[in-house]
């Protein structure tokens, strides 16, 4: 690759890093073609899968001020550019990797923090972000209605404590 050509590459990777809420690191030794089309199919919109090569993309996290994944930058590599939701990448890779074993996820990096292999399976068993919102919203909406049945309770136990002395006393007034 000529000097402009690399160059290029490293500027644009750098925007990519740059741009990505995440980017997960990959070895994809032994994978065709055609297994690397499903791969990008299953991620979904909200990432890019690229081949890319250690030492341009190494340079590229560095300039991005990503220096936590040096190490992961050996043997075939490829890298998920994240720009959604991280959980549904995370889980389309974890989902890939079981079907295809020669997917081996190496690393990644999550809003500048480093992250391994480990902490990418257990991002991707947890809940995408619309299913958190909306568990919390019902928590929140059932909050509310407790609350509510609970001020609305106190008026009408008053009510009736009231209504009580009212009758108890009528019944001492005409018992006298």
């Amino acid at each position: 690759m000529a000097k402009p050509d690399k160059a290029t590459a490293v500027a644009e990777l750098t925007d990519k890093f740059r741009s990505s809420n995440a980017a997960v690191l990959t070895e994809y030794r032994g994978l065709t073609v055609a297994q690397l089309k499903q791969l990008r199919r299953s991620l979904g919109g909200n990432a890019q899968y690229a081949v890319v090569k250690n030492t341009l993309t190494k340079i590229a996290a560095n300039e991005a001020g990503i220096t936590a994944l040096d190490d992961y930058f050996a043997g075939p590599t490829a890298v998920a550019f994240v720009t959604g939701d991280p959980v549904e990448s995370a889980k389309g890779l974890r989902d890939f990797a079981k079907e295809n074993p020669n997917l081996i996820i190496k690393g990644g990096v999550l809003d500048g923090k480093a992250l391994t292999a480990d902490e990418i399976k257990k991002l991707a068993d947890l809940e995408s972000r619309e299913v958190l919102l909306s568990k919390l919203a019902g928590a929140f909406k059932a909050k509310q209605s407790q609350a509510a049945s609970v001020f609305q309770a106190l008026p009408s136990k008053l009510v009736r404590t009231v209504d009580a002395l009212r009758a108890k006393q009528d019944e001492q007034g005409g018992a006298e």
